[in-house]
């Protein structure tokens, strides 16, 4: 089974072009090339599922209104930016879009509880071993 993949066009973002940070020469100092995308959670069109497991990430771009910022200032190209920062916000998106298998609580088998006794057994033989060498003269 595929997972579902989810797609978030530029209608639901809001996207504004900032001053890039770091070396560059010039250039950063000039143009407004790194972009900010700020994408709100509770206001998109994503299911209420998707949106709870969103949310529910600890990641640090999230703020406590639920609004996704991301900075985009890999590329020298403000438009190379936007595509970098839409790739990112979807593959995000898509990370949860499928949802966490639950877990069905099993016991071990016999052979396998069998097994851990003798193991078990054979590590405290060999400890025994270890012990001081009596003379028995």
């Amino acid at each position: 089974m595929t997972p579902l993949q989810w797609h978030i066009g530029a209608d639901e973002v809001e996207i504004s072009a900032v001053r890039a940070q770091g070396p560059g020469g010039q250039n950063v100092h000039k143009v407004s090339t790194a972009v900010h995308l700020r994408f709100d959670v509770m206001a998109s069109r994503l299911p209420d599922a998707l949106k709870t497991r969103l949310l529910a990430l600890r990641d640090t771009r999230i703020t406590q209104d639920g609004v996704l910022v991301l900075k985009a200032q890999q590329y020298r190209s403000q438009e190379q930016n936007r595509i970098d920062a839409l790739q990112r916000l979807n593959t995000w998106v898509n990370s949860v879009a499928q949802p966490p298998k639950v877990r069905k609580p099993t016991q071990p088998s016999y052979g396998a509880r069998q097994r851990r006794l003798v193991s078990k057994n054979q590590r405290g033989m060999t400890k025994a071993l270890r012990g001081k060498v009596l003379d028995s003269i």
